[in-house]
């Protein structure tokens, strides 16, 4: 079975954004961050399921915002949180349904992903077994030693900034986690834990530079501008 199972890592306590709930319960529009991604992800017919990583002590606030009838229609469980990224997708995994056999992982605060953007993904996920979306680096990169002195240029030709969602066979998620190193080493998004398996390779997608990731107040006042001029 070709379906996919979305799980929505929402576990940021907005320590960036300094306000007093997730940055994920913030609002664009009077509308919370998290309801333009779960929206985005119910309208794509390939994904049969939808699993929300949460901070244990924002649960029941985000239970709320997703109790309406329109967000909740795919919602098959909201579960705690981890120490890390990777245990929280973890604790997601766990929930996806046993006859699914792909998992889309999205981060909750980028609410612009675009429908044709996803399909284009998990076309690319179904015939290579990963795929990533990523843009390429327009800003010219300098590498510097530890005291901040430039050492040298880095060529931008082949390097891209890595959004999400990101899409796998579920089986290669599975395998990553059973591997000694991810107990001792922190992974920053769940394509490098397939780079470490090192027998699939993971295929990067061209998405666009507007499927921002909202961290900082400035993030949130270019977002509320998006919304405004933009169809999202």
């Amino acid at each position: 079975m070709k379906g996919i199972s979305a799980i929505i890592a929402a576990g940021g306590i907005g320590k960036r954004m300094g306000a007093d709930v997730p940055k994920q319960c913030l609002c664009i529009k009077d509308k919370p961050i998290i309801a333009y991604s779960v929206e985005k992800l119910n309208k794509i017919d390939d994904i049969k399921e939808i699993i929300v990583v949460c901070p244990k002590d924002f649960k029941t606030q985000i239970q709320e915002i997703l109790s309406d009838k329109n967000l909740s229609k795919k919602i098959k469980n909201i579960v705690d949180g981890g120490t890390r990224r990777q245990d929280s997708v973890k604790n997601g995994i766990e929930q996806v349904s046993d006859d699914i056999d792909y998992v889309l992982i999205h981060d909750a605060v980028r609410p612009f992903i675009k429908e044709e953007i996803l399909n284009k993904l998990i076309k690319q996920a179904y015939e290579c077994g990963s795929a990533i979306l990523g843009v390429r680096v327009k800003s010219t990169i300098k590498k510097c030693n530890g005291h901040g002195i430039v050492m040298h240029t880095v060529d931008r030709t082949d390097l891209w900034e890595v959004q999400t969602p990101q899409v796998f066979r579920k089986d290669l998620l599975l395998a990553c986690y059973k591997k000694d190193i991810f107990s001792h080493r922190v992974f920053t998004d769940e394509a490098m834990m397939i780079e470490e398996l090192g027998n699939s390779k993971v295929v990067i997608v061209e998405g666009e530079y507007s499927n921002i990731k909202i961290t900082t107040k400035e993030d949130l006042v270019l977002a509320e501008a998006m919304v405004g001029t933009a169809p999202f």
